[in-house]
């Protein structure tokens, strides 16, 4: 048996096109809380985390210096935008109730809530391009 390290995911980042825009989706649409806001020059640190998950931040990172060059740079950003990345997941207790809710709050959905697999799932997107799947718990 292997061994492995201890420790835990702390932060999962997601490229999105303008901080700014990301920050007012992620806080005033779907109800995150930032946790962490700084800047290093033109650099930004930006984390926001799910009220019921304090140990798990959400990075709102732009493709750019010092990671990228400018040509990957605008590749990541033109594959964001297209929705080719890979969808996150949020889990909620009733699904058709949290998409009444965000669309209330002007959140544009891919897919309105239908039942399969035994779940009820709804799909949107946020202004970068970023997929969502929102899916509702099992119940025992």
């Amino acid at each position: 048996m292997s061994q492995g390290i201890q420790g835990a995911v702390q932060v999962v980042g997601l490229y999105v096109r303008d901080q700014d825009e990301a920050l007012a989706f992620y806080v005033d649409k779907l109800g995150f809380r930032v946790h962490t806001d700084v800047r290093n020059g033109d650099y930004r640190w930006l984390t926001v985390q799910w009220p019921e998950q304090p140990w798990f931040q959400l990075g709102l990172f732009t493709p750019g210096p010092p990671v990228h060059d400018p040509a990957t740079a605008q590749a990541l950003r033109a594959v964001v935008a297209k929705g080719a990345m890979p969808p996150l997941v949020l889990s909620v207790d009733d699904c058709r109730t949290a998409y009444e809710r965000l669309l209330a709050r002007g959140v544009e959905f891919t897919q309105e809530p239908v039942e399969r697999y035994g779940n009820v799932d709804a799909g949107f997107r946020d202004p970068s391009g970023n997929g969502w799947k929102m899916i509702e718990a099992r119940r025992s």
